[in-house]
């Protein structure tokens, strides 16, 4: 089974650096949700962090390879049964998904509470989203046999997927650029939920607008990389162990 281009060893650096600066950003759920990364070209086996370990402390080893093609009877205990179902669903039916990064953060997860939850385009970080999300209103429970096949055959061609009544995911190439759409999903939800709240109507951009950004924002080369570096810059002075 051939391998991808990303090294390994940086791929498992990003995902402790992205499972630590996630819990620095209070987007967490303490050892409740879960990130993944496809080390072979068509997504049957992956990296995902353990169950149990608190995203604050994940190191680079605490991650653990897995086989999409059949749950690890061996791994009882380490791996939860609902990280492994959505998971390994959604790397066998979606190639292109290599990370995978999926949360229950407070605002897009208030936001998957609505009747509609979807994401306006109401600011420049809202418009990123424009057109871009798949939709899941078919809730059925948390996420084993069924549940699991069902959500991997909605996300499409798109990035990221709403969760309806649950949270959400997201699916790039890299660990930077999935991160960077779920970290500036939730502050484009912050921005719309306070907005609801005021109760005032909203300044809905129009559509030509927010396709024009969305786009621009596609365009805009080595900003989810440049994020990225930061965060390790960081957490090679303050945290160093990540790397481990």
């Amino acid at each position: 089974m051939s391998e991808i281009i990303i090294d390994r060893d940086e791929a498992r650096r990003d995902l402790a650096a992205i499972f630590r600066w996630t819990a620095r950003e209070n987007m967490h759920e303490g050892v409740a949700n879960h990130f993944s990364y496809a080390i072979s070209d068509d997504g049957q086996r992956f990296l995902m962090n353990p169950f149990g370990k608190h995203f604050s402390k994940m190191r680079a080893s605490d991650l653990i390879e897995i086989d999409a093609a059949q749950y690890p009877a061996e791994l009882r205990g380490r791996i939860d049964p609902t990280a492994w179902a959505i998971h390994s669903a959604m790397h066998r039916n979606n190639p292109q998904a290599r990370c995978i990064v999926h949360l229950h953060t407070h605002y897009a997860t208030a936001l998957s509470a609505l009747k509609s939850p979807t994401l306006p385009a109401i600011d420049q970080t809202s418009c990123r989203f424009h057109n871009r999300v798949a939709v899941d209103l078919g809730f059925g429970g948390m996420g084993l046999g069924d549940e699991a096949e069902r959500l991997s055959t909605l996300l499409g061609n798109k990035m990221m997927m709403m969760m309806g009544n649950h949270g959400f995911l997201t699916v790039a190439d890299t660990p930077a650029l999935a991160f960077d759409l779920a970290y500036h999903f939730e502050r484009g939800c912050r921005t719309y939920m306070t907005a609801i709240a005021t109760g005032e109507e909203l300044a809905v951009l129009p559509d030509d607008v927010a396709e024009t950004t969305a786009q621009q924002f596609e365009n805009y080369e080595g900003g989810a990389t440049t994020y990225m570096l930061a965060i390790r810059s960081i957490l090679d002075e303050e945290e160093p162990e990540y790397r481990q």
